[in-house]
C-alpha cells in the first residue's frame, strides 16, 4: 500500500510540473505571409529575442531571410522544446498552424517568422509566461522590426518569393535605420504605382498594422 501510495505521489508531482500545450498561429492580415515558424518553450531565464536589445545573427537571419536554422540551434542549446515549421511552409493570409509542445512549471512560450514582403519585419512572441491553470489562452502577436536593414522596400533587397507580386523601380522608402535594436515595425509604406514611386511593394496588399497574428494556447 505504501508503495502505491508513493507511486500516486510521484505521478500527483509530475503532472503539477509538466503540462502539454496546444499552440495555433492564425495569420491575421490581408496580404502578409508568414515564413517558417519557429515555436519554443523554455525557461524563463532564457529568450530568443527582445525589444530595446540589438537583434542577435541568428535573429538577424529569420528577420531577413526566413532562415530559422540557427535559431532553432539556439533554442537548442537552452532546452527548449521545438516545433519548426508547423505550417509545413509558408502559413498564407487568413490560414492557421498547430503544434503541441510540453512545458515544465515556470517555462515562457516564443515564437518567431519573418514577414513577407518586409525588409526585416517579422511576428514576435518574446517569452510569454505559460500559465498554470489549464484552459485556452489568446496572444495578438506584433510584428516587430529587427533594426538589422533599411525599411526601403525595394524588391532588390528582400526575398522574392513568386507567390507575391512585386513592382519596379521605386526609388526607396527609406535610406537608413533610424533604430537599430529590435522594435515595434511600423508597418510597410507601399504604394500602387508598379514601375515607379517610393516602393515595390503593393499598399492595397502589403500594408499592415497590429497585431499580425492571433495566437491560441490550450494548456491541458
Amino acid at each position: 500500500m505504501k508503495t502505491l501510495l508513493l507511486s500516486l505521489a510521484m505521478g500527483a508531482a509530475f503532472s503539477a510540473q509538466a503540462a502539454t500545450v496546444d499552440v495555433t498561429i492564425t495569420n491575421a492580415t490581408d496580404g502578409i505571409y508568414f515564413t517558417p515558424l519557429l515555436v519554443a518553450t523554455h525557461a524563463s531565464d532564457h529568450y530568443l529575442f527582445r525589444t530595446g536589445e540589438a537583434a542577435s545573427a541568428e535573429i538577424e537571419a529569420m528577420a531577413e531571410g526566413g532562415d530559422i536554422s540557427g535559431l532553432s540551434a539556439l533554442a537548442s542549446g537552452i532546452g527548449a522544446e521545438i516545433s519548426e515549421n508547423p505550417a509545413g511552409g509558408i502559413l498564407n493570409p487568413g490560414d492557421s498552424a498547430t503544434t503541441t509542445l510540453s512545458a515544465k512549471h515556470g517555462d515562457v512560450l516564443s515564437v518567431t517568422a519573418m514577414l513577407l514582403p518586409s525588409n526585416d519585419a517579422f511576428i514576435g512572441v518574446d517569452s510569454w509566461k505559460i500559465p498554470k491553470k489549464k484552459g485556452t489562452y489568446r496572444i495578438e502577436a506584433n510584428g516587430y522590426d529587427a533594426g538589422t536593414e533599411a525599411n526601403d522596400e525595394l524588391a532588390g533587397s528582400v526575398p522574392t518569393p513568386p507567390f507575391i507580386t512585386f513592382g519596379q523601380g521605386g526609388t526607396g522608402v527609406d535610406t537608413d535605420v533610424a533604430n537599430d535594436k529590435v522594435h515595434i515595425h511600423p508597418g510597410n509604406l507601399g504604394d500602387t504605382d508598379p514601375n515607379g514611386g517610393l516602393s515595390d511593394f503593393d499598399s492595397t496588399k502589403h500594408r499592415w498594422l497590429n497585431p499580425v497574428a492571433i495566437i491560441t494556447v490550450t494548456v491541458y
